[in-house]
C-alpha cells in the first residue's frame, strides 16, 4: 500500500511528470505506462491481501455484507462519468471539451472520482473488520477525502476563470442527467456488473450478501 500511494503522489509531481512523458512518448505513453503499473502494484496488493492472517477488529454482521453493493452502483457511475466526462477541477481527462454550459455531472461534484473512490474504499471497510482490509481501504479513503479539499486549493490558485466556473458546480440542478447522456451511465452499470462477477474469482469471495 506504501508502494502504491507512492507511486500515486510522484505521478502527480509536475517535473517527474515531464521527464516521464517525455521518455515514454507523451501524455498517452506516460498513461498506459502508469495504468500498467498501477494493476501490477494493485494485483500484489490483492495477493498480500488473500495471504494474511486474519486479525478481526469486528465481527461481521449479516447486513453489512449489503453495504458493498448498494454502495459500488453509485460509485461505479461516479467514476465512469468521471473518468469520461472533461473535467477541469479534478484528476480525470482534464479540461479539454469542457463546457462550462453544460458541466454534466460536475453539477453535482467537481470530483467524481475520488468521491467514487471514497465511496467504494468506505463501503468495503463495513463488512472486512479484519486488520489486513482496513490497511487497504482506510489510507485509500483518506488519500480520496484529503484529496477534494487540496485539489480544490490548487485548482484556485491554477485556474484564472475558478470563481466562475465554480459558480457552476457542486449543486443538484435538473439539466445534469441530460447533459451527461445515456451511454455513460450505462458503460457505468456494465463496469458495475461485470465486477460484481469477477469479484469471486479474482478476489476469492462472493460479493453478495
Amino acid at each position: 500500500m506504501l508502494v502504491f500511494l507512492v507511486s500515486h503522489r510522484l505521478t502527480n509531481q509536475p517535473r517527474f511528470r515531464r521527464w516521464a512523458e517525455a521518455r515514454l512518448g507523451g501524455i498517452v505513453g506516460f498513461s498506459v505506462a502508469y495504468s500498467i503499473v498501477s494493476l501490477a502494484l494493485l494485483a500484489w496488493i490483492i495477493v498480500a491481501y488473500q495471504q494474511a492472517p486474519t486479525l478481526l477488529l469486528w465481527e461481521q454482521a449479516p447486513w453489512m455484507r449489503w453495504v458493498p453493493p448498494l454502495a459500488m452502483l453509485p460509485a461505479c457511475l461516479l467514476l465512469t462519468i468521471g473518468m469520461t466526462a472533461a473535467n477541469p477541477f479534478s484528476i480525470g481527462p482534464g479540461r479539454r471539451g469542457y463546457d462550462p454550459a453544460r458541466p454534466g455531472l460536475l453539477r453535482l461534484t467537481r470530483h467524481p472520482i475520488l468521491w467514487g473512490l471514497a465511496l467504494w474504499a468506505a463501503a468495503h471497510m463495513v463488512p472486512n473488520g479484519d486488520v489486513a482490509a482496513l490497511m487497504i481501504f482506510a489510507p485509500l479513503l483518506a488519500l480520496a477525502l484529503m484529496g477534494l479539499r487540496l485539489l480544490d486549493s490548487k485548482r484556485k490558485r491554477s485556474l484564472p476563470d475558478w470563481q466562475q466556473l465554480a459558480a457552476l458546480t457542486a449543486k443538484i440542478h435538473p439539466a445534469m442527467l441530460p447533459e451527461i447522456g445515456w451511454w455513460r451511465p450505462l458503460a457505468g452499470l456494465a463496469i458495475y456488473a461485470l465486477l460484481l462477477w469477477l469479484h469471486e474469482p479474482v478476489i476469492g469471495a462472493s460479493p453478495l450478501p
